[in-house]
């Protein structure tokens, strides 16, 4: 393993939830625009980390048997 690379002098800065200034261009969005893009960014983010990005399908290996008469 590596050495560990020393980042006590690396700038921070905090910011609370409150202080941001909004996007016009979110707010402006529907939730379901909201969630579509969300969405492909955790596409992304998965392809960057994999290098691949399968997305889950429907099983369709799983039944449930409804028998009449119980």
């Amino acid at each position: 393993m590596t050495d560990p690379v020393d980042r006590s002098n690396y700038p921070t800065r905090k910011t609370r939830l409150g202080d941001e200034t909004p996007d016009p261009r979110v707010a402006a969005m529907t939730p379901g625009e909201r969630v579509a893009m969300v969405q492909e960014l955790t596409a992304q983010a998965w392809a960057f980390k994999d290098g691949h990005w399968d997305e889950p399908r429907l099983r369709r290996d799983v039944v449930r048997t409804l028998r009449g008469g119980r």
